[in-house]
């Protein structure tokens, strides 16, 4: 059952949301339609999922993240999966929750992780967002992993589990880097700071999944803490071409 100061906290959210929408009406951040922060006939046209190709050596492969031969010895991952490519409209929609401070968008892509994990449940207790080093929360004043893991969760019945993974080190951005440099830059950079999840199964959130590395080492982070399992949620996955990915924007 959620706390007081849980239901309080959702509360308050909603207040503000309704205040918000009430000051400045929502349109949709992929088309500029009035009524919704992102619209139904958006979402419908939504692009599906091509086929899959590891984001490391560029092979096709059956499930999201590395193939067989690039998680051997250095994946903790137990899988991965996407809702759709990184194109429009969630493209739009992760920059305006990630960047422009459009909060209130956790809640309909959160409804989209959702419905999308309930076709095919993957085995979970509890749902751990990736989180963001202490400066740069500050700087943003909030974790759009966390807001989307919220939203998700209410919808599945899942508890999240904010506070059990510490990003300790302030990498520099993902975006630009090649895929040595993105596994690289993330190693070790998390830790698992209870052992309140020991022998228990976790599904990580995060917005957009690009060659896996970040929630490799989050994955990496809470096995050390005792976790019997660990699946991956993003909203969105990078789209790979020769030497390039398509749909990540350098901001």
């Amino acid at each position: 059952m959620p706390s007081l100061a849980h239901r309080a906290r959702e509360e308050a959210a909603g207040f503000l949301a309704a205040l918000l929408d009430l000051l400045y009406p929502p349109h949709c951040v992929a088309c500029g339609q009035r009524g919704a922060w992102l619209c139904a006939p958006c979402v419908e046209k939504a692009p599906a999922l091509g086929p899959l190709i590891c984001p490391h050596c560029g092979r096709p492969v059956r499930e999201e993240g590395l193939c067989a031969d690039c998680r051997r010895g250095r994946s903790s991952l137990a899988g991965i999966r996407s809702v759709a490519p990184h194109l429009p409209p969630y493209q739009e929609a992760v920059h305006a929750l990630k960047y422009e401070g459009v909060r209130v968008l956790a809640e309909p892509l959160g409804e989209v992780m959702a419905a999308y994990w309930q076709r095919g449940p993957f085995p979970a207790q509890v749902v751990v967002p990736v989180p963001l080093h202490r400066s740069r929360l500050r700087q943003r004043g909030y974790n759009q992993s966390l807001l989307l893991a919220r939203a998700f969760a209410r919808r599945v019945g899942l508890e999240v589990v904010a506070d059990s993974l510490e990003r300790e080190r302030n990498t520099r951005s993902q975006v630009g880097l090649s895929a040595e440099e993105r596994w690289a830059n993330v190693a070790g950079a998390f830790r698992c700071t209870t052992h309140g999840l020991r022998g228990k199964g976790v599904l990580l959130i995060d917005d957009v999944l690009t060659t896996g590395a970040t929630l490799e080492a989050c994955a990496a982070a809470l096995l050390e803490g005792g976790v019997q399992s660990i699946w991956a949620l993003t909203l969105t996955r990078a789209i790979y071409g020769p030497r390039t990915v398509v749909g990540e924007k350098v901001r």
